[in-house]
């Protein structure tokens, strides 16, 4: 315990001291802001506060942003180590490369954990105070703050996957954005290109909603649009996020950031330093 939290106080000061984590709270809440009041037009003609029309800007701008900030901290975590040639210095230590890795993973994950509370806590402030919020709208807010976490810490983790299996840091960095690039649009793109063939036909009812969970950004859209009537009405996503069991995406997306760990970890054994 003691080694893993030396580790990770260590990663934490890197990110002070290279100015990442003001930087990601400042883009987190410009953005929140700029997405809350600009999408606060309907709120008249839907019949709904201002903040469960925040909160659902807020998802849209999270299902983006959420997964490029956990890739651009943890793409070099292990190529970037290799590169500079203090990977061999940190495996003298007296610490297994899952201690390694777990520490790295609390202090990028706490990092990312203190951006998305100033950065949604701030906007949703701003909107309750301006346009009223009821109590189904504050947990819709507290509830996209920790599933935006949650969607963080899987790309965290496929972060680490990609960086254990890169030789350099700018190959890291060019495959996390293709990652970013697979999962957040291509995977949507392809989606949809399948429901219109089908034509509403079996796989629209059936396998598309299944196959939407299975990725972890969609499951994020949909547990927060499925769990609050309000978010669902404002999105106009309320047919999509009933199809599937109330259990459906929140089970993806806790298993998602184990699974991508466990990954990054077996990757991680394989590199020589």
């Amino acid at each position: 315990m003691t080694r893993f939290l030396s580790i990770a106080a260590t990663e934490m000061l890197i990110l002070r001291r290279n100015r990442w984590l003001l930087m990601a709270t400042i883009v987190m809440v410009l953005f929140a802001l700029a997405l809350t009041f600009a999408g606060s037009a309907p709120t008249g003609t839907l019949g709904v506060d201002m903040l469960t029309i925040s909160v659902t800007s807020m998802t849209t701008l999270s299902v983006y942003l959420a997964p490029l900030l956990a890739l651009m901290i943890s793409f070099d975590a292990i190529a970037g180590e290799a590169e500079r040639g203090s990977l061999s210095l940190l495996l003298s230590y007296p610490a297994g490369r899952g201690e390694i890795l777990l520490g790295k993973f609390a202090a990028h994950l706490a990092a990312l954990g203190f951006a998305m509370t100033v950065g949604f806590g701030t906007a949703g402030a701003i909107a309750a105070w301006s346009g009223g919020a009821g109590p189904d709208s504050l947990i819709a807010l507290a509830r996209l703050i920790a599933t935006s976490i949650l969607l963080g810490a899987v790309f965290l983790g496929l972060g680490y996957l990609v960086s254990a299996l890169s030789r350099s840091a700018t190959a890291a960095a060019g495959l996390s954005a293709g990652l970013w690039l697979v999962f957040v649009v291509l995977y949507d793109l392809g989606l949809l290109g399948a429901v219109v063939m089908d034509g509403g036909g079996n796989f629209t009812r059936t396998i598309f909603p299944w196959l939407m969970v299975a990725n972890p950004a969609d499951a994020f859209r949909v547990w927060n649009i499925a769990a609050s009537d309000g978010v669902a009405l404002a999105s106009g996503m309320a047919g999509a996020a009933q199809t599937l069991p109330a259990w459906a995406a929140p089970a993806s997306l806790l298993i998602w950031p184990v699974l991508a760990f466990l990954l990054a970890r077996a990757a991680f054994k394989r590199v020589e330093p």
